[in-house]
């Protein structure tokens, strides 16, 4: 709590000086250009990999990039991929942020999905543009990649729309404060931010003097009299239930950086823990205080009756969208539930602003050790999941997921697609310090592509193990060309091509034999020929038609060693698909009312 307590009060002291600087607006002895400004403020919050489009408007920029001494310009197929690629990045090597390039108009347009998808999931990325030089602006020329009606701030006016903060910056005086602030309202917030650069203040030189002050991610300060109050309030709930508790945590203890404190609190306290699919590897699904996944009426049965049969529920970092509870199908009733989130609690119907967790809950978790020994006693339903024995060969999601679980390692850092590897990979345990990434609330088809290039270079820069992507053959055929940037950086990931011959997802939801749920089926093992690797110096593909096939192949030490990239087409029925996925299109269909439109 001390060490906590001296970070914010620090974190506080940054931000008053860098206000003080700002105001002083100091020009010092030590200049540098506004766009080495930029890289040293990348290079002081531990960016690498630099991800993006080159452009006309951003070209100057990336030569800074190119000639850095730390930073390492990736270089994207097309911009929506690196969106997606710094994303990936981002979520993998926590406490930096994800950076994306692009240029004025065309190049930004093309990233903004990505960018809202970030936003979505709370993922700090920098979208830097290269724009018109500010002569350009004011004067508004009619110039290649504008809308030819003078409209110069449309495409920053879109980016209002999915990122925390957005500035143009338009002159030396404030660049520096600028670019400061983006980068604290990414760090800070855990959401995607727009810097536009114009070409002719890349070299524009000002004062070095802020970069001797470190920028901070701790939240502010909690008020030290509600947060007891708070404190006090929740402590009297867990009394009245007699400590018949557990814990629910989701994708913000992930993305606000809780897990430390919350994997002390249940170490110390016993109280059982479960998940929502966005807040899975939050906790170590080894840990024995460990049940499982909780997805409202879609949850398996015997999890389902912990969580929603306990007197008191503490859920931490909740994120309610349809897919994280199973179409909103939670059983747990506000009067027994505490909420606790980055910027405010939530103590049954009553709200405190300003309270968040992360100072919360070490001082909370000191309050609750009296329920340790009655906590331990409070039976956790065993999380394993076992390879069934079908009467068939054929691959069937029900078999598959629990059999690749065998497969992974501690530290792997596995990639999961919208639609059946998101709903397969919920039922099966990974292993110790292994880190799940997918994409629950946004749901873009095809992200995962480019996430696992992102998320293989910072499992490389933080000591992580493999990476492994599980993808299905239509999202793979929108975000492929990603793939030859893997083989020209020699990243390794090992890829499970599900071919299920068209969109599984959308075939539950609706239109299970419709042809627009159809694709073409793309000769998959040559793939890696065509993309950069012809001579497969630095790939390996393979087909698996059936279980036997498949297990001899996550049985051979070479293939489990990833020293090369590696694909694997895995053939599967078109409409077999994973329970969890089966029952969530169900309930998606069902609101969608599509079967009621049929009938009229």
């Amino acid at each position: 709590m001390a060490s906590q307590t001296t970070a914010a009060l620090q974190a506080e002291v940054n931000r008053l000086q860098l206000q003080v600087d700002t105001l002083k607006a100091e020009q010092g002895n030590e200049h540098i250009s506004i766009g080495n400004y930029i890289l040293a403020r990348l290079a002081q919050l531990g960016v690498t990999n630099v991800f993006g489009v080159p452009g006309d408007f951003n070209l100057g920029f990336l030569d800074l990039i190119e000639d850095h001494p730390t930073l390492n310009w990736v270089g994207n197929c097309n911009e929506l991929n690196a969106a997606y690629a710094a994303d990936g990045y981002a979520r993998v090597k926590e406490h930096s942020i994800g950076v994306v390039v692009t240029t004025f108009g065309v190049g930004e347009l093309s990233a903004i999905n990505g960018i809202a998808g970030a936003f979505s999931e709370m993922v700090p990325v920098l979208h830097l543009v290269g724009a018109p030089s500010t002569s350009q602006h004011a004067e508004k020329p009619m110039l290649h990649h504008t809308l030819g009606d003078g409209r110069y701030d449309a495409y920053i006016k879109a980016a209002k729309q999915v990122t925390a903060f957005q500035s143009l910056l338009s002159n030396k005086n404030d660049a520096a404060s600028q670019i400061d602030r983006a980068l604290t309202e990414s760090i800070t917030l855990a959401r995607p931010v727009y810097l536009s650069l114009p070409t002719d203040l890349v070299h524009t030189q000002i004062s070095s003097d802020r970069l001797h002050i470190p920028l901070s991610s701790t939240p502010p300060r909690n008020d030290p009299s509600v947060e007891a109050f708070v404190i006090d309030l929740i402590v009297q709930r867990f009394a009245e239930a007699e400590g018949d508790a557990i814990v629910l945590v989701d994708a913000c203890a992930i993305r606000h950086d809780v897990r430390q404190e919350i994997n002390d609190f249940l170490r110390k306290t016993g109280f059982p823990v479960y998940a929502a699919p966005m807040g899975k590897t939050a906790v170590d699904e080894s840990f024995e205080r460990y049940g499982g996944i909780y997805l409202g009426t879609i949850t398996q049965p015997d999890i389902k009756e912990k969580v929603e049969s306990a007197k008191l529920i503490l859920s931490v970092g909740c994120l309610r969208s349809d897919f994280n509870t199973g179409n909103f199908s939670y059983n747990i009733p506000i009067r027994r539930t505490i909420e606790l989130h980055s910027d405010h609690t939530k103590v049954q119907f009553a709200t405190f602003p300003a309270i968040g967790m992360k100072q919360l809950i070490p001082k909370l978790t000191e309050r609750l050790l009296f329920y340790r020994a009655s906590a331990s006693k409070i039976e956790v339903p065993r999380f394993i999941a076992t390879v069934p024995e079908e009467a068939h060969d054929i691959i069937s999601h029900t078999w598959f997921w629990p059999r690749v679980g065998k497969f992974f390692k501690p530290r792997d850092v596995i990639v999961t697609e919208t639609g059946t590897a998101n709903f397969g990979i919920l039922d099966v345990p990974l292993p110790e310090k292994s880190v799940l990434v997918s994409q629950v609330l946004w749901g873009s088809i095809g992200w995962s592509v480019g996430s696992a290039l992102g998320a293989a270079l910072a499992a490389q820069e933080v000591g992580l193990g493999r990476t492994i992507l599980f993808v299905g053959d239509g999202s793979l055929q929108l975000t492929v060309q990603e793939l030859s940037v893997m083989i020209r950086l020699n990243v390794k990931p090992i890829i499970f091509v599900l071919n299920n011959s068209g969109y599984t997802i959308e075939r539950y939801i609706h239109g299970k034999h419709r042809k627009y749920n159809d694709i073409s089926n793309w000769d998959w093992p040559s793939l890696f020929k065509v993309l950069g690797d012809p001579e497969e110096k630095f790939s390996k593909t393979y087909t698996v038609h059936n279980k036997q096939e498949l297990s001899q192949l996550l049985e051979d030490t070479t293939f489990a060693q990833a020293d090369k990239i590696q694909l694997v087409e895995v053939i599967m029925d078109k409409l077999d698909a994973p329970r969890a996925l089966q029952v969530q299109a169900e309930l998606s269909g069902k609101t969608n009312f599509y079967e009621v439109a049929a009938a009229v």
